[in-house]
């Protein structure tokens, strides 16, 4: 306890009216100037088209950031030898860093999906081989809703860094459907049935307008493409329903749709 109360007795020492009067003067127009700051950021945050959240975030870090200097010169003008303790504040951000580099490599990824705006909350997107609707955009991960019901998080870090396929961004989606018909069916009535069905099907939109084409000759038939457009929240309802049309109309127009089959002939000498 000796050397304790030495060294209290040195620090105490140091201080005199002076020094508390630099400190108070010193505390007081850094506030100030933090206050000013922090004002002229909101207001220039405010001219851009950032999120809210991002803004929210930016001005937290920079208000923690002037108040951690405020303190250190504050401490500074009171005669505290501050050296010690900005080596160690240094080596311990470091060490926090390398321990947290993941996650600070997700909150920068999640700035960066915040702000770039690649998708929103609702959106259909796939990345990594994972799809499923927009749930929750967080600084740390993002949440996605899988067609089959199943909860997905990505980590911001991976987002910002894959490639990612956004489905619903333009408001309407393309249906894509591959029909093969017998090499005896007529390219025009398979075209025929095909638009047929189109009509047949809800939610279909006219523009662009639906199309179908002979896309491929197969081994035992002929390879034809529709395509249509549907709103992005009548997707998955329009695609099967168009599938059961295009069997309905395939059936009523008398066009076989070919499978893979084996035939064997005995031939006798």
């Amino acid at each position: 306890m000796p050397d304790l109360n030495g060294a209290l007795q040195r620090f105490a020492g140091k201080i005199d009216l002076e020094n508390v009067f630099a400190a108070a003067l010193t505390l007081l127009v850094c506030l100030l100037a933090a206050r000013l700051l922090l004002k002229l950021v909101r207001r220039l945050l405010g001219r851009t088209k950032l999120e809210e959240r991002v803004r929210r975030y930016i001005l937290a870090a920079l208000k923690l950031l002037l108040y951690t200097l405020t303190a250190v010169f504050t401490a500074g003008s009171l005669g505290i030898d501050m050296t010690s303790l900005v080596a160690l504040l240094s080596v311990g951000s470091l060490g926090v860093t390398l321990a947290a580099e993941d996650i600070l490599g997700n909150v920068a990824g999640g700035l960066v999906i915040l702000s770039s705006h690649p998708f929103a909350i609702g959106d259909f997107i796939e990345s990594g081989g994972v799809s499923g609707t927009v749930e929750e955009i967080n600084l740390n991960h993002t949440k996605l809703v899988t067609p089959d019901g199943l909860t997905a998080l990505l980590p911001n870090k991976v987002l910002a860094a894959s490639q990612v396929t956004n489905y619903t961004v333009l408001g309407r989606r393309r249906i894509v459907w591959k029909m093969t018909a017998a090499y005896g069916a007529s390219t025009e009535t398979v075209k025929a049935a095909c638009l047929r069905a189109v009509e047949a099907t809800e939610h279909i939109l006219p523009d662009p307008a639906p199309a179908v084409y002979l896309t491929a000759f197969g081994e035992s038939g002929v390879d034809y493409t529709v395509y249509c457009w549907a709103a992005a929240a009548d997707f998955w309802a329009t695609r099967f329903a168009l599938a059961e049309n295009l069997r309905a109309e395939f059936g009523r127009a008398g066009i076989e749709i070919p499978y893979n089959r084996l035939d064997v002939r005995i031939q006798k000498d």
